[in-house]
């Protein structure tokens, strides 16, 4: 059965103004951790846009206090597998599939879990960095985070089978016993402190590269939102830049955002099922089925 047959009037209107949007080529694609939450990977809210009871850890904390980086790389090191091996799911693939065949034309996403590279899309302009890149904050030697992995697994042996409760971006829930005892790898290089290659709440994304993703924007026919609340501006400027601009803007998204009012467009779907029936009826005017 069609997804379509299950959705009121709106939703299915909603529908078919995507695929016109998308069927003009030229748009530019902003996802968020919705699109990665069929992937196993916890969002920051649920499905009604509340948020979740998860504090996560600003940069002021990371880079103020020793035992803190301590917590942050204890949760990390046993939420890091999970991340690690998540697959990209339909959301993902169909991105891909519409970027390949041109009726996407960039992918921005705030996303930090590497799922739209694995899903083959090389070019998306990773806005918030990725988990799989470690930098020195000292030397800004970079390594990978598959290197540190091993490391801290050498260091604290044994240390995953803790039973944590996976929380967003790779974080983890331990008790503070667990933590206290965690066991820090410094950089290889000058011995200084290592960092996830993520933007923590708290630091600003590198300018060149939000200045890239305004040029995508404004290159743009449309902009379409995918699985974000936009509660932070970084993702919500290029929203209230392309209406400004007066570029159609269309978000996909189970729950408010912050960018509703300036959406022309607006589907509250699970993204897998939506984005599988928008690629169907793309496939009408040139784009091929999902293999």
């Amino acid at each position: 059965m069609s997804v379509t047959a299950t959705l009121d009037g709106a939703d299915t209107a909603g529908l078919e103004t995507l695929v016109r949007l998308l069927a003009g080529r030229g748009v530019v694609v902003l996802s968020g951790a919705g699109l990665s939450t069929e992937s196993g990977i916890p969002d920051y809210r649920g499905a009604t846009g509340s948020r979740r009871r998860h504090t996560p850890m600003t940069y002021q904390e990371f880079t103020g206090s020793e035992a803190a980086r301590r917590r942050y790389w204890a949760r990390s090191h046993a939420g890091w597998h999970t991340i690690a091996r998540a697959e990209p799911n339909t959301g993902h693939r169909v991105v891909e599939q519409l970027r390949r065949s041109g009726h996407v034309s960039a992918v921005i996403t705030q996303n930090v879990d590497g799922l739209h590279r694995a899903a083959g899309t090389r070019g998306a302009v990773e806005l918030h960095g990725g988990l799989d890149r470690v930098v020195c904050l000292g030397c800004r030697r970079s390594s990978t985070r598959d290197e540190l992995d091993r490391r801290l697994e050498e260091l604290n042996g044994g240390f995953r089978d803790a039973g944590a409760v996976l929380r967003p971006d790779g974080d983890a829930e331990l008790p503070p016993g667990l933590v206290d005892a965690f066991r820090v790898a410094p950089c290889r290089a000058c011995g200084g402190v290592l960092k996830p290659d993520v933007v923590f709440f708290g630091e600003s994304v590198p300018k060149p590269r939000v200045e890239r993703c305004y040029r995508l924007v404004d290159a743009g026919r449309a902009l379409v939102v995918l699985g974000s609340s936009l509660t932070v501006m970084s993702g919500l400027r290029f929203v209230r830049h392309a209406a400004r601009a007066g570029t159609p803007v269309a978000i996909v998204n189970q729950g408010a955002t912050r960018g509703d009012g300036l959406a022309s467009t607006r589907i509250s779907l699970p993204l897998g099922a939506a984005l599988s029936e928008v690629a169907r009826r793309v496939g009408e005017v040139g784009v091929p089925p999902l293999s």
